[in-house]
């Protein structure tokens, strides 16, 4: 008798949603967000614009998933360098660098990504705010660590962190590093004064 013929193996659907939001990513930063239709990306996946809203209701929830995979990956690395060796103060400035290398690289490439930014910004703001608190968690334990070793005063940590982060508006918010990129500053230079200037605040004097 002749051997069973192995049927092709299914895709897992959470392998059908990364495959969808990669390829949208994809022709986001190619085509551009606006230029971009569900139908596009479909072609680009040979499936049925019918079988992309299966897992998507519409091309903004295939905005809102890249939204949570960008801000997860920054998310990871602010987390790793929390969690790092170093001073309080370094690491908290090391982060400042992180968050603007990630959003200068990977976000303002060009003015299609710089639109798909807004676009999340748009429809996803719930992920937005999310990340935005995740990242205050993150700054609250390089504080306490800062506290505990008497590098810093003895503050509250959530309402320091949110005030350290209300600094770095600058250096993550699309349209205004965007300009700071036009006007060639040295926004690299900037965002180590911003934190040196914000820690100096909480550093016990004498």
């Amino acid at each position: 008798m002749n051997a069973p013929s192995s049927a092709p193996a299914r895709s897992k659907p959470e392998d059908t949603r990364a495959r969808i939001v990669e390829t949208a990513e994809m022709l986001f930063r190619r085509l551009g967000y606006a230029k971009t239709a569900v139908a596009d990306i479909a072609a680009e996946l040979k499936m049925s614009p019918a079988n992309v809203y299966r897992f998507f209701s519409s091309k903004n929830a295939i905005v809102e998933a890249i939204c949570h995979k960008c801000l997860n990956e920054l998310e990871d690395t602010a987390w790793a360098v929390a969690r790092s060796r170093g001073s309080a103060a370094d690491r908290t400035e090391r982060i400042f660098l992180e968050i603007l290398t990630y959003h200068k690289e990977n976000l303002l490439v060009d003015q299609r990504v710089s639109d798909l930014v807004e676009a999340a910004m748009e429809h996803s703001w719930e992920a937005v705010r999310a990340h935005k608190q995740n990242i205050q968690m993150v700054f609250e334990a390089i504080l306490r660590d800062g506290i505990k070793a008497g590098e810093f005063e003895a503050v509250d940590p959530p309402s320091t962190a949110r005030l350290i982060m209300r600094s770095m508006v600058h250096f993550c918010h699309p349209v205004l590093l965007a300009q700071c990129l036009q006007d060639n500053e040295d926004v690299e230079a900037d965002a180590r004064a911003t934190a040196r200037f914000a820690l100096r605040a909480i550093t016990p004097k004498g």
